[in-house]
This record gives structure tokens, sequence and C-alpha cells, in this order.
């Protein structure tokens, strides 16, 4: 299936380390070799670039991991195709946008059955389940909360949509608005969080390893989500299935179950 990664801060930070390894994982220590996305949010605004060819020998996915673009949230995706055309329509992660914001989504897993949920406002451009998901949710978001809702409603309300989705199969996902960062946990999805005092982190699939101490401030915080853990000396915690987690500001701030 394919790999997920996503980042959120109390501070710009540069998510070029972790990217590092997860871009390995396509095409070079994992075989998610159909296409790869990234998007960084930066205020409002939200930066996204996508190619259909592996991680791990493209182009664009070196200039990613040698340019330093500092966001507050981030979320990646490297593809191994299972319903859908290797095509650059089909790459995660998708957009949208609801009640003035930018909303990124990428999915891991198969959905038995959401092409049959009838849409109404938004519409997938590929061929994905995933994408019909992500328009699915926003959907049943925009219909339900005509204007944007307080965060903790907000949060139970995706909450409640991921369960729906999982019901349909595995659905690991992660979808943000630059605000705030939502993850679901079918089968596999872990954390780790990083704050003072910060040490040394070694990445499992590259060579490369960061003294965070020298990077960072006594007052940074930084959750790091993935497929599975990306480095070999931190703490990693393993999500439950059948959870939802939203990250804030660099800290998990609940769960769901």
């Amino acid at each position: 299936m394919c790999e997920l990664l996503a980042m959120s801060a109390n501070v710009p930070t540069d998510v070029r380390f972790s990217f590092a390894a997860l871009s390995q994982r396509g095409g070079a220590t994992g075989a998610h070799t159909d296409g790869w996305g990234i998007s960084f949010y930066e205020q409002k605004g939200c930066r996204s670039i996508h190619d259909p060819s592996p991680s791990a020998h493209s182009e664009l996915a070196r200039f990613i991991k040698s340019y330093p673009i500092k966001s507050l949230i981030v979320i990646a995706h490297v593809r191994k195709a299972n319903r859908g055309r290797v095509a650059l329509e089909n790459t995660h992660p998708f957009s949208r946008e609801l009640w003035g914001n930018a909303w990124s989504f990428a999915h891991n897993g198969q959905l038995k059955g959401i092409k049959k949920r009838p849409l109404t406002f938004y519409a997938p451009i590929g061929t994905t389940d995933s994408e019909h998901a992500f328009c699915w949710l926003l959907d049943r978001l925009r219909s339900q909360y005509p204007k944007r809702p307080s965060a903790p409603v907000l949060a139970r309300a995706i909450a409640g949509l991921f369960a729906d989705l999982r019901g349909l199969g595995v659905f690991n996902a992660l979808l943000s608005d630059g605000r705030a960062l939502y993850a679901s946990c079918s089968t596999k999805l872990c954390y780790v969080e990083r704050r003072a005092p910060f040490g040394q982190a070694s990445l499992i699939d590259e060579d490369m390893e960061v003294d965070f101490a020298k990077e960072t401030t006594p007052d940074d915080r930084v959750v790091i989500l993935a497929s599975t853990p990306l480095t070999r000396n931190e703490i990693w915690t393993h999500l439950a299935p059948q959870t939802t987690l939203v990250a804030r500001n660099g800290a998990v701030v609940k769960t769901f179950r």
C-alpha cells in the first residue's frame, strides 16, 4: 500500500529530513513507485508539488530535499497504485476549497463501494477511490456546516466521517485545512513528538542523522506522522486501529476511538 507522511509544528519547520526517508520508499527501500506528492501550508496558502514518477528517482523530489521550505503543516504521500492508473491527476495529496481554506488529503488503502456514494458539490478529477472519498467527506462537511464550526465540533465531525469511511475497508488517511492536522488509522499509522530536550535522530531508509538540539529552540514542538517509523533511535507511538488523531501547533490535542 501507499506510504504517508505528515508534520504539525508550532513554528515554521523544515520537513526535508523526514521527506528524505519517505522519498526513498518510492523505489529504493520500498516498492511505492507510482508517483508522489507533497503539500506545504504557508498561512492561508498551500504549496503543492506532484510527480507521477518514483520519488526515489525524481528530480522534483531531489529539489524538495535540497530546498528549505518551512511550514506549520505538511502532508506527503508516495503511491503504490491499486485503484486508478499511474497519472498526475491520481497523485496525492488532493486539494479542494472549503470555508475559504485550502484542504489537502492523502490516503492509503482501498474503500469498497465508495464510488456508489453520490457527490453534490465536489467532483473528482482523477479515477481513484481516494479522491472520491475526499470529495464525499468535504460534501458532508459543507452540507452539515454552511459556516465553519468551532474547532471541537469540527474535530468530532471529521472523526465521525473517518469512522464511516473506515467501515468501507482500509482508510489510513491525512487531512488538513492549514489550521489542524487530522489523521485516520485503520491498520498502521504512527507518530513521534519532538520537543525539548531535543536529541539526535537517524533515518532508517537513508544514511542521514540530525542533532535537533542544534536546529531548534527550547520552545519548538513538532509532531511527525508516518505509516511506519522513519527513524531508528526515537520513540514512535503506534496508533490503535479505528483511531482518529488531531494535532495542532506541534502537539497531539485529541484522539477519538
